[in-house]
């Protein structure tokens, strides 16, 4: 186990083969994208929320991992804020703390969104923008699921805040969220990768077998940097879930209303969290 490093415990049951970008990223992609949030200090704004279009719901993934991020650098000092649009509202809102923020973007045209965002940052003035499992555009001016059905109409233009911002990180299991158009050319070229990817870029890319996994295993980078566990505890995520499924979420992968995330049941899903919090034990954290 103590051989193990955050990325290979993160990018464990890759069912998706999203681990075959690994080549393409730094070795030690959560430590640096772990970094440039602490050479940022001051506010983030954390970004979230994927819309299911068989079940014409959110997703389980995404909000625990987005409010864990948020705890952690909450603890470290930051300022923060949520965004995410309507569909999605209800569902992070049940899972964050509630003197946590949440901005709800608009779901509108390009223009009108460009507009909101650059007022966001205005307002807001963010030192660092995190996204988590939040659908990305493509090249083809869409918002697609994995199985490359459009759900535009179901997904506001976030991406036009990170558009706005350099100093940003995003996280991502499948290719197509925002941050995956660091890989872009590269993730058609894979089997079971959209053929159409995300276009969107941030500086740090964080790519893991299921993205709530992506979060937890930056913040346990962000535990190694600031040497304190800000990991939340199993307990802690199954709660979450469960809130979020009681608010509307569903199971990502069958779309069904129950305390799964992609396809994981409740033990399995676990797993990474706990082998988290043994990494962290074993580097005396």
């Amino acid at each position: 186990m103590t051989d193990k490093t955050i990325e290979d415990i993160i990018l464990q049951h890759d069912g998706r083969n999203i681990g075959a970008l690994r080549p393409h990223l730094p070795k030690n992609y959560i430590e640096e994208a772990a970094q440039l949030i602490l050479d940022n200090p001051g506010k983030a704004i954390i970004a979230t929320g994927f819309h299911i279009l068989s079940a014409s719901a959110p997703e389980t993934d995404g909000p625990p991992g987005a409010v864990a991020i948020g705890n952690a650098l909450a603890k470290l000092g930051f300022e923060l804020a949520y965004v995410t649009d309507k569909f999605s509202m209800a569902a992070l809102r049940a899972v964050a703390p509630r003197n946590h923020r949440i901005i709800e973007f608009p779901l509108t045209g390009h223009r009108e969104s460009a507009e909101f965002a650059f007022q966001v940052v205005k307002d807001e003035a963010p030192t660092v923008l995190i996204s988590t499992e939040r659908c990305g555009l493509s090249s083809d001016g869409t918002y697609r699921n994995m199985r490359g059905m459009d759900i535009s109409a179901f997904n506001a233009k976030i991406d036009h805040l990170f558009d706005l911002h350099p100093m940003s990180v995003g996280i991502g299991d499948g290719g197509n969220e925002i941050g995956m158009g660091h890989l872009y050319k590269v993730i058609p070229n894979y089997e079971k990768l959209p053929r159409n990817p995300c276009v969107t870029t941030v500086k740090k890319l964080v790519i893991a077998s299921v993205s709530n996994w992506g979060s937890y295993g930056l913040v346990a980078g962000l535990s190694l940097l600031s040497e304190q566990n800000l990991l939340p505890s199993v307990q802690d995520e199954m709660t979450w879930v469960l809130k979020a499924v009681k608010a509307g979420a569903v199971d990502g992968i069958s779309g069904e209303s129950k305390p799964w995330v992609d396809n994981f049941p409740p033990e399995e899903n676990a797993v990474c969290l706990r082998e988290l919090h043994e990494l962290l034990k074993a580097r005396g954290v």
